[in-house]
């Protein structure tokens, strides 16, 4: 049973790995996170580029039959320029789908600096739809409140909220969370923009695009044998394991650190 490799350069992609779980119970998967570079949304493009090759050269090495880029800013940089002999799918585009079918006119873009300035998302959804007014933010002080495990504390949402403010005086509808760390901060947001905007998760946009595509090119696991989930890091990983445990609602997640 060849597994989905998936890589983030953190926990944030382990919402990825729970959307795929959901959407795909029957398929093993081979979690890769970054943890010694982190953050990539800080870092040059060619650096981005240069990470995300070595990542995905790994995950190859251990046999995966396809890869989620499961890192808004690596996809972004990287996505284009990513030779591999196996199927890759990255976060950006199921994502704008999804925002440009349910926004009324008016979409905010949350994300790192680097996914913000290569208007990744932008370009998407005007591609989509030309009209879509499309206001993006960078908040750079989000991913690491949730690596620290502080993403429902009260001081993530009053950074949340002035990161937010402008977006909402804008009148945004729609608020695509570019980054995958930021669904563990769902609770925060809702309560920062109000039920009248919607938010749009690109963990579950891209796990319902694998599906898809697994099944459309004959690689989907047909079931049987229960699946096997491996998660490596590439620096020590307590504070990742904990927060893994609670990502994914597991108590069994053990970690292997690896070099790449």
């Amino acid at each position: 049973m060849k597994p989905i490799g998936v890589f983030d350069s953190g926990v944030g992609g382990l919402t990825v790995v729970r959307a795929l779980r959901r959407r795909l119970p029957a398929e093993s998967i081979l979690y890769l996170g970054d943890t010694a570079r982190l953050p990539y949304g800080t870092k040059s493009p060619a650096t981005v580029r240069q990470y995300t090759r070595r990542n995905v050269e790994f995950l190859e090495s251990r046999g995966v039959k396809a890869v989620v880029v499961a890192c808004n800013t690596a996809t972004a940089l990287a996505l284009d320029d990513l030779p591999t002999p196996v199927p890759v799918w990255g976060v950006v585009e199921p994502g704008a789908v999804r925002a440009a079918h349910v926004s009324r006119g008016r979409v905010g873009v949350i994300a790192t600096e680097a996914t913000i300035l290569s208007d990744a998302y932008g370009r998407a959804l005007r591609r989509m739809r030309p009209e879509l007014e499309v206001l993006s933010q960078a908040c750079p002080l989000l991913v690491p409140l949730v690596e620290e495990g502080w993403h429902d504390d009260p001081l993530a949402e009053q950074v949340a909220r002035r990161y937010l403010e402008p977006l909402l005086s804008a009148g945004i509808d729609t608020l695509v969370l570019g980054c995958t760390h930021y669904p563990l901060l769902e609770p925060v947001l809702r309560r920062v923009v109000g039920p009248e905007v919607e938010l749009i998760d690109s963990a579950a946009a891209v796990a319902e695009r694998t599906a898809l595509d697994l099944a459309k090119d004959g690689l989907a696991e047909p079931g049987g044998a229960p699946p096997e989930h491996h998660f490596c890091v590439t620096d020590s990983g307590d504070r990742f394991a904990r927060l893994a445990r609670m990502i994914l609602g597991d108590e069994r997640v053990s970690l292997e650190l690896v070099e790449v």
